[in-house]
């Protein structure tokens, strides 16, 4: 478990150095071919900032009320209220907030910026399908989720890749009504590579970023199965869980494709997905890794 958290972060930390090196390139090659001295370079890094700011105080609050979440108290559900107070104790976090979404759907979610602002989202469906055992698995997944800080990596990346999708557009638009094409680039044969490669860039570059973002979601839910279990120090329970979850067809009228992510099972339920287009790895993979565990 251990090896599989120290190798999901590694390959985690170079996805995220692509993503920022993805916008400064789209920038670069924009500012090139359009001809401008590195204007645009800096204003993608001014509003990657802005966007990323705008997500890191204000993410959760968004992914919450999309979904139609509703903070509840002990009172209101003593079970899940005691059992997320027990794991946060063992996880050494403090007591998260405790949303209900009212969906037959079987799903949870966790978003914050850190532990001390962090908010499990869990719905009527799961609570009602699952035992204690697999409940505490599923939650014990969730705040694996906020004890590795994944929700302000996963909110970061989402920023970045509608960041990239943007500026390739706005950059599109500009060359449309021109730029300032100075001398210097706007011919010859290297600015014939320039503008090639720039324009293959742009038409791809949200394409890939899509692909980088759900290649990230992946790793951290395998990272979040492996040290859930640190907590639980019971396998069967999240593997019991993930079986009922993964048999459910009922899908979220709230989820969206940009909240998918998030979730510990896809919620879109969408038969066209792929594996390679998919926010989450193979539910089956999952639990041949956690019954490899005991």
């Amino acid at each position: 478990m251990y090896s599989q958290i120290d190798s999901n972060k590694r390959k985690t930390g170079i996805l995220m150095a692509i993503f920022l090196a993805f916008i400064i390139s789209i920038a670069w090659f924009a500012d090139q071919y359009l001809g401008y001295n590195y204007e645009l370079v800096i204003f993608a890094i001014i509003i990657s900032a802005i966007m990323t700011l705008v997500s890191y105080y204000k993410g959760d609050a968004i992914a919450l009320v999309s979904t139609g979440a509703k903070q509840i108290t002990e009172e209101e559900n003593q079970r899940v209220f005691h059992l997320i107070e027990n794991l946060s104790i063992t996880a050494g976090v403090p007591m998260p907030k405790i949303y209900l979404i009212n969906s037959p759907a079987l799903n949870a979610f966790a978003c914050g910026r850190d532990p001390e602002h962090a908010s499990i989202a869990l719905t009527t469906g799961i609570i009602n399908a699952l035992t204690d055992q697999e409940l505490e698995g599923v939650i014990a997944h969730e705040m694996s989720h906020v004890k590795n800080y994944d929700i302000r990596l996963m909110t970061v990346v989402v920023v970045l890749v509608g960041t990239i999708a943007l500026l390739s557009n706005w950059f599109f638009r500009i060359r449309m009504f021109g730029g300032k094409r100075n001398n210097d680039n706007g011919g010859g044969q290297l600015g014939g590579i320039i503008m090639i490669v720039g324009l293959i860039l742009l038409i791809l570059s949200p394409i890939i970023a899509e692909l980088i973002k759900l290649a990230i979601s992946r790793k951290r839910e395998y990272l979040a199965d492996a040290d859930g279990v640190l907590l639980t120090r019971y396998p069967e329970g999240l593997a019991s869980a993930l079986e009922k979850i993964s048999s459910s067809n009922i899908p979220m009228a709230n989820a969206s494709a940009a909240t998918a992510h998030l979730f510990i099972s896809n919620p879109l339920k969408a038969k066209s997905f792929t594996g390679l287009f998919s926010t989450h790895p193979p539910i089956e993979d999952r639990i041949n890794k956690l019954r490899g565990m005991i």
